[in-house]
């Protein structure tokens, strides 16, 4: 068998590398670039957990290598430490302690000096999460919880609003658990995130399949009023099928104002079926909290008109290869893979646990919502129609 030579990437290839997977773009398409594998991404990709790691760079507060030879020619002169701090505008103590640092007057070298620095700087910084461990716990307990990380980090401002020692980013959160060396959160906690992934995908990256049906007499989203678009009013739904094994799939629907969301366990894909759940379904809500429906163009809304006469419901339908445009569907599809994994048969679950699902992240606080939840919102709306 002929094996491929070893293949080292440069840093510039490396670059690329991030650019594309922080666009959303595949391991395997990624690795066409480079005529390889997309296992050889996926090593350099799972070195920091997806997470592109900081570039380095010199403070413009710390000595530079031009710096410290003039600090090494100073010595050589006999110039004192104050001399050669007045001509680099420095303080004596920053040079003194430089010297100090490095070997003393008599073995101070630039070069060893500016490497010592360069090293140093590059240990890791001890993380947030790993001084405090009582914010660690309280971080740990709400990931068991299932909250995200960024519904954490908003809570906690709400919470501590006036303690920084009790604030953490988001961002900081999923470097705890991405990047083990911080040590500051197990990696166990990973299965809590809604996707839990070996590595942290970029927000734009998809796997939805291009337009998969054609749908007779559709209306485009292109004439849905501006007033469903930029959310200003509830009753305007978002909907699909998520899809398991043996021919199962999920009804999922989602309110674009409050982000409620409603499952539905639905028997079969063909349009009678799944059009017959829905029906059943707009008939729970008020009327005026369910005024318009947005969906793919899959063929298990070809009849579609007859949810519309049965409900008086406008649907509305995305533009091919655009699931962008149904993005809150999208989203709490992508979440619902937590409780519902890939592969999996639907059917085995019944309406009561999809309803105990969708309470479950109907009571979670939003970042979108100003951290409240969709239930407190839908609920406030149900009760001004009563």
């Amino acid at each position: 068998m002929k094996y491929r030579k070893r293949f080292y990437y440069t840093e510039t290839q490396k670059a690329l590398m991030w650019d594309r997977w922080q666009k959303g773009e595949t391991l395997g398409s990624i690795a066409r670039l480079f005529d390889r594998h997309h296992g050889s991404i996926e090593r350099i990709l799972a070195e920091s957990g997806g997470i592109r790691p900081d570039s380095r760079h010199r403070s413009s507060h710390h000595l530079s290598l031009a710096e410290r030879e003039e600090i090494s020619r100073g010595i050589a002169t006999g110039q004192s430490i104050r001399t050669i701090a007045a001509s680099l505008n420095r303080a004596p103590s920053t040079v003194s302690r430089e010297i100090n640092r490095n070997n003393g007057l008599k073995k101070y070298r630039a070069s060893l000096a500016d490497k010592s620095a360069w090293d140093r700087a590059h240990r890791p910084k001890i993380c947030k999460l790993a001084e405090n461990r009582s914010l660690a716990r309280i971080v740990t307990s709400k990931l068991r919880l299932e909250w995200s990380p960024e519904q954490i980090a908003g809570w906690l401002k709400q919470v501590y609003p006036n303690d920084e020692n009790y604030q953490v980013s988001h961002e900081t959160i999923y470097r705890s658990l991405y990047i083990q060396a911080r040590g500051a959160l197990k990696k166990e906690l990973l299965q809590y995130l809604r996707r839990a992934r070996v590595m942290r995908r970029s927000r734009h990256h998809t796997q939805k399949t291009p337009d998969h049906g054609q749908i007779t007499d559709a209306i485009s989203i292109s004439e849905r009023p501006s007033s469903v678009e930029d959310r200003a009013v509830p009753g305007h739904w978002e909907g699909d099928l998520i899809i398991g094994s043996h021919n199962s799939q999920i009804a999922t629907l989602v309110e674009r104002n409050t982000r409620y969301v409603l499952l539905a366990k639905v028997d079969a894909k063909d349009s009678k079926t799944v059009v017959d759940v829905l029906i059943k379904q707009a008939h729970k809500l008020p009327r005026e909290l369910y005024k318009s429906l947005t969906w793919d163009r899959g063929k298990e809304m070809a009849e579609h008109k007859r949810f519309t006469l049965s409900t008086d419901i406008k649907v509305y339908f995305c533009d091919p290869q655009t699931p962008w445009q149904r993005g809150s569907n999208e989203n709490t599809n992508g979440l619902l893979r937590q409780y519902f994994p890939k592969g999996t048969d639907l059917s085995a679950h019944s309406q009561a646990k999809l309803n105990a699902v969708a309470r479950r992240l109907n009571e979670r606080s939003r970042k979108t919502l100003n951290y409240e939840t969709p239930a407190e919102q839908f609920n406030q709306y149900v009760a001004l129609t009563g």
